[in-house]
């Protein structure tokens, strides 16, 4: 152990009066193991655009009431200096000490006499969103890690317009907690006082039936048959979709709702499925097995802060997983069917993703004419977009924002990915479909034969601690200096890099809406013949860098053989540090 860190663990023994913490750092000395000790004080965990996530436990590099309340009184000195009369929206999903940092937070808040609206129980993160414009909150806050494994929790920030703080607002709130010292700098002041005072509020329901009644505006009535024969198995993976999810659901008719038993109750720690990521085959196990029970028209399983969801179908006797991307491009095909049935004029309408999803989009958008936006990944990206929307008035022109990884909004009531509205608009076109005896696969393999088969893949290089941090630093910096003239025996045509000011991907731009220019990010992107691309770019949530692959071709087998090649070569070069 170095003598900096030696320094940092003393000055916490010291320090800390926090029982269980303290005991656990006594445990994690007691271990000797040297770079776990490392990694939880190498640095101070950082207040990105996403606020904090980190590993729970003692240390500078965790998530622990101290990292959080340092946090807010960071946050605390950034509204009351932007702010007249500062008042803070504050919720949390079924992670592991969330209700201590809630707490935590409100109570530093209060301190600073800023006022707090509390949710009494756990919410999705879109209702964090939905209810911090609702209640006209300065900001707000939610306690999450999405979908990281149990060991994480997480503190993002949301500005006033429901969006996650905008990268302004996150720096000057990380140079007020850079001179904030973690034990003697943050005000404090008892929850259970600050509810006496005032200055802790919990949100009454009639916010979340708001919300409710906001989404239940953009549902398609009519597609589910009134027969309650469609059937829908739901999981909330211990998280906090359960309430908000079976409730919409039964509000547009679907009845027949049969809800994971071992996965229905919120637990952090997640116990089966160690991953809660609906991306991935696992954690739908527990979901699949009651499908192949009850027969479901519709397996739905959402993520613990509820933003995400991912979709099982039954096809051809088995259940078949649809990607973030499919399901995003059969909603926006599906809603341009809806809307030009419905005498819309398609041409004014805007579908809005990022540069990390399926290019699909783009000859979607050649065959019905909407105007495709592209922005960077974060779904606070989007959520900017509808605001330049709904400034104008027209808010009505949005048809859908969506990312690869399973994120979707319609409405505009929330300015985050929304798996209660997603869920809901996902059961009514697998309905709508099934009245047609199409299944959501069939339909996706239809988008295919119609239009290319446009393939996604991800490779990811996990790289920990402060090492990992370097590794990564290095990639991004060798890819700048020595670009490669071709990957997987295609030719670069074009290197577009996002760390310079690069323009926002447009396509069918309508008259009176601006070129815009993408805000600076640390990505590189690789045009290659073909129509085929790979994406670098680090992430912004896990110690983790990512090349985001994109193949197409009129056969499947033909662009999966792009995938698996574009994919070998980012394995062995362009993920490889000298």
């Amino acid at each position: 152990m170095d003598e900096h860190i030696a320094k940092k663990v003393q000055l916490w023994q010291e320090q800390l009066d926090e029982p269980q913490l303290a005991e656990e750092l006594a445990d994690l000395l007691a271990s000797k193991q040297d770079e776990t000790i490392t990694d939880a004080f190498y640095r101070d965990l950082e207040f990105g655009t996403a606020g904090l996530r980190g590993v729970l436990g003692p240390g500078a590099n965790r998530m622990n009431v101290y990292t959080v309340s340092q946090a807010t009184q960071g946050l605390a000195d950034y509204l009351n200096k932007h702010f007249e009369v500062p008042n803070v929206c504050i919720m949390r999903d079924s992670r592991n000490k969330g209700k201590e940092f809630v707490e935590a937070t409100a109570s530093v808040l209060a301190a600073n006499g800023i006022k707090s609206y509390v949710a009494p129980r756990i919410e999705p993160v879109p209702v964090l969103s939905f209810a911090t414009r609702y209640l006209k909150a300065s900001a707000g806050v939610v306690i999450t890690a999405s979908h990281n494994p149990a060991p994480y929790n997480g503190y993002k920030a949301y500005g006033p317009d429901g969006c996650q703080i905008a990268n302004e607002a996150a720096e000057e709130i990380q140079a007020s907690i850079n001179r904030t010292d973690i034990f003697r700098d943050v005000k404090h002041m008892d929850f259970a006082e600050a509810l006496k005072k005032g200055l802790v509020t919990w949100i009454d329901d009639a916010v979340i039936d708001a919300y409710l009644d906001a989404i239940q505006q953009v549902s398609v009535p009519g597609c589910i048959p009134e027969d309650d024969s469609f059937r829908v198995v739901y999981t909330p993976l211990n998280g906090s979709g359960l309430e908000c999810v079976t409730k919409i659901l039964q509000r547009i008719g679907v009845k027949n709702i049969d809800v994971v038993p071992e996965q229905k109750d919120p637990d952090g720690n997640f116990p089966t499925c160690p991953y809660p990521n609906p991306e991935i085959r696992e954690a739908l196990k527990k979901g699949l097995e009651l499908a192949e029970k009850v027969h479901p028209d519709l397996l739905l399983a959402t993520d613990p802060d509820a933003d995400r969801v991912g979709i099982a179908v039954p096809h051809e006797g088995r259940y078949e997983l649809l990607s973030g991307n499919e399901v995003g491009c059969l909603l926006i095909d599906w809603l341009c069917r809806l809307k030009k049935e419905a005498g819309e004029d398609i041409a004014q309408k805007v579908v809005i993703t990022t540069i990390v999803s399926s290019a699909m989009p783009d000859a979607l958008a050649a065959h019905w004419g909407f105007e495709l936006r592209r922005v960077l990944t974060g779904f606070k990206y989007i959520g900017g977009q509808i605001d330049l929307l709904t400034q104008k008035d027209e808010g009505d022109r949005f048809l859908l924002g969506f990312e690869e990884s399973y994120g979707y909004l319609a409405g505009t009531h929330a300015r985050d990915k929304d798996a209660v509205v997603s869920s809901m608009l996902i059961c009514e076109m697998a309905a709508w479909y099934a009245k047609r005896n199409i299944d959501l696969y069939q339909a996706m393999q239809d988008l295919y034969h119609e239009h290319g088969f446009y393939l996604n893949g991800v490779v990811n290089v996990t790289a920990e601690g402060a090492s990992g941090a370097q590794k990564i630093a290095d990639i991004m910096a060798r890819l700048r200096e020595e670009p490669p003239t071709s990957i997987a025996g295609l030719d670069v045509e074009k290197i577009v890099d996002y760390q310079k000011a690069a323009p926002m991907p447009q396509m069918n731009r309508v008259v009176g809406d601006p070129e815009q220019t993408l805000p600076v990010a640390n990505v590189l992107e690789y045009q290659l013949q073909g129509g085929n691309k790979v994406i670098v770019r680090p992430s912004g949530t896990e110690p983790k860098i990512k090349a985001y692959l994109f193949s197409v071709a009129p056969t499947k087998e033909k662009a999966e053989e792009i995938q698996d090649n574009l994919a070998l070569a980012s394995q062995n070069t362009l993920l490889v540090a000298d």
